[in-house]
C-alpha cells in the first residue's frame, strides 16, 4: 500500500464513517514504528514524519552522536555523522532516512492490516461513547432474535448509529413473552467494554425503567416540579413509587395519576398490567412507612431506637392486606423506605 493510497483510504473513512484521520494515522505510525523495530534489533528511536499536504510519509532512525559506539542501533560515531554533514557535533542526534524500498515494504505489509484493525477499534470506541452517554435512559428497541440462552437481542437506533442491545433472561419480566419484530421500551443499564467490542446491556426489570416511563408521561417529573424519591419493584407484578414536591400547590400523586388516571394507565400499559402504588414521600419516617403500606390502613408506627427497625400496628382485618400476597406488600414497603418492618394486628398483646 503506497503512501497516497493510505491517505486516500483515511479520507474515505473519515467521510463515510466519521473516523478522524488523525486517529487512524496515529495507529498506522505506531504499527510502522513497531514493525521496523521488530526487523532491526537494537533500534530504539524511530520517527515517522507526516506531510499531509503532500500525502507523504517518511521514516527515520534517530541515533545519538558518540565518541565510541556501543549500541549501533541507537548510536553513531562522530566520524560517521560528519561524513553525512559537517554540522554534527558530539552529543547531538542524527536522523538517518530509511530507504524508500524498505519503508515501502513495511508500509505494504502493515498499512492495510492496521487500517482494518484501527477501523474496528474506532467503531468500537464510537459505539461506546455514543451509547455510554445514554446509560440510565429509556430506549425503544426492536426484538431481533432470542438466542439459546434466552438472551433477547434488540436493534436499537437507526442507520449507521444502530447497535444491538442485549437483555439477559434475568433482566426480562417473568411471564412477558417477546417476539421477533416487536417494539419494546427498555432501560439502558450499562455499556461494557469487552474484547469483542462494547456490550449494550438493557433491562425491562430495572426500577429505573418505571421512573423514566413516568418522566415521559408526567411533565411535572420531567421539569423537576415533582421528584421521584424512591422506587421498589417486583417486575411484572407490582411497583411502589414515592413522590414529593416542594411546591405546596402541586399534588405529586395527582400529577402522576393524571386526568382520569391517564398518565399512570399509560405506564401500566407499557409494563403489561403491572400494578403501581404511588405514595407521598415524607421526611417523617413514621408517616412515610404508614403511607408505604397502602392500601392497608395503619394504626400506629413504633420506631426502634436501634437502627432502621419499626413495628407497625394495623387493624385486625387489615393484617393480610398490609402483609400482601406472599408478603409482597410488606416487602416492597420495606425496600421503598429502607426500614425493616414488623407488622402486628391491633389485638396483638405481646412485647
Amino acid at each position: 500500500m503506497k503512501c497516497e493510497e493510505i491517505f486516500a483510504a483515511l479520507e474515505l473513512l473519515e467521510k463515510e464513517r466519521g473516523i478522524p484521520q488523525d486517529f487512524m494515522l496515529g495507529k498506522i505510525i505506531q504499527a510502522l514504528t513497531a514493525a521496523y523495530k521488530k526487523d532491526h534489533e537494537g533500534v530504539e528511536n524511530v520517527i515517522v514524519d507526516v506531510n499531509e499536504e503532500k500525502k507523504d510519509l517518511r521514516m527515520y532512525v534517530q541515533k545519538e552522536i558518540v565518541e565510541t559506539v556501543e549500541n549501533p542501533g541507537s548510536q553513531i560515531s562522530l566520524e560517521d555523522a560528519r561524513a553525512m554533514s559537517a554540522k554534527y557535533q558530539l552529543g547531538g542526534v542524527v536522523n538517518i532516512p530509511v530507504k524508500n524500498v524498505e519503508f515501502g515494504r513495511i508500509a505494504a505489509g502493515n498499512g492495510k492490516q492496521v487500517i482494518i484493525q484501527g477501523l474496528r477499534e474506532a467503531e468500537h470506541g464510537m459505539i461506546y461513547d455514543e451509547w455510554g452517554s445514554k446509560e440510565h435512559e429509556i430506549l425503544t428497541g426492536t426484538v431481533h432474535r432470542i438466542d439459546d440462552h434466552g438472551t433477547v437481542h434488540l436493534r436499537i437506533g437507526s442507520g449507521n448509529e444502530a447497535t444491538v442491545g442485549l437483555m439477559k433472561s434475568t433482566e426480562q419480566v417473568p411471564g412477558e413473552e417477546l417476539t421477533e419484530g416487536q417494539l419494546v421500551k427498555v432501560y439502558l443499564v450499562e455499556v461494557r467494554r469487552t474484547t469483542r467490542g462494547p456490550q449494550v446491556l438493557v433491562s425491562r426489570t430495572h426500577p429505573g425503567l418505571v421512573k423514566r416511563l413516568f418522566e415521559l408521561e408526567v411533565p411535572e417529573i420531567y421539569d423537576g416540579t415533582v421528584e421521584v424519591r424512591s422506587i421498589a419493584r417486583e417486575a411484572g407484578s407490582r411497583t411502589k413509587m414515592a413522590v414529593w414536591s416542594s411546591d405546596e400547590n402541586v399534588d405529586p400523586i395527582g400529577a402522576c395519576v393524571g386526568p382520569k388516571g391517564q398518565r399512570v394507565a399509560a405506564v401500566v400499559n407499557e409494563l403489561r398490567g403491572e400494578k403501581i402504588d404511588i405514595i407521598k414521600y415524607s421526611d417523617d419516617p413514621a408517616e412515610y412507612i404508614a403511607a408505604a403500606l397502602a392500601p392497608a390502613d395503619v394504626v400506629e408506627v413504633r420506631l426502634s431506637d436501634e437502627g432502621k427497625l419499626c413495628r407497625v400496628i394495623v387493624p385486625d382485618d387489615q393484617l393480610s392486606l398490609a402483609i400482601g400476597k406472599e408478603g409482597q406488600n410488606a416487602r416492597l414497603a420495606a425496600r421503598l423506605t429502607g426500614y425493616k418492618i414488623d407488622i402486628k394486628p391491633a389485638s396483638y398483646t405481646g412485647e
